[in-house]
């Protein structure tokens, strides 16, 4: 049974009532429920953290290793200033999915600048709570094709 880890990082546990024009309504329990609903019915094992820290999710992506087959992580601001989640993801061999609520892309100019992308197999972004949805189904393709 393939295992994932969804990651979340800062403010994401403010999901739902945070600038809801920018990340919209929907609570981080909500995106875990349609997460485990369709993680269930793809026979996926999933595992949710979320920390406004920068090295309880070092720490979880340096536990990884071994634990999981793949990460989706949205590290929120920590995207776009964190070299030390940059290198705890090189120094595992667990591929991540970069996800962001918004499209990065789109917004202010230092949201565009990712240290995550550098070492992720790939990044969705701009599709709102769907996109952990999309995130788990890249992931199982991703997979598949490894295999």
């Amino acid at each position: 049974m393939l295992s994932f880890l969804i990651l979340n990082g800062p403010n994401l546990n403010l999901l739902g009532t945070r600038q809801p024009e920018v990340y919209g309504t929907t609570t981080l329990a909500d995106i875990e429920n349609a997460c485990a609903n369709l993680a269930e019915s793809e026979g996926i094992e999933l595992t949710f953290s979320q920390s406004n820290h920068e090295g309880i999710l070092i720490d979880e992506i340096h536990d990884s290793k071994g634990k999981h087959d793949l990460i989706i992580l949205n590290a929120g601001a920590y995207t776009h200033t964190s070299i030390a989640l940059h290198d705890a993801i090189a120094s595992v061999e667990v591929p991540v999915i970069e996800l962001h609520l918004s499209n990065i892309h789109a917004r202010e100019d230092f949201r565009q600048t990712s240290y995550i992308s550098k070492v992720a197999i790939g990044q969705i972004c701009g599709f709102g709570s769907d996109g952990y949805l999309l995130s788990i189904h890249a992931g199982i393709s991703y997979l598949g094709a490894k295999s």
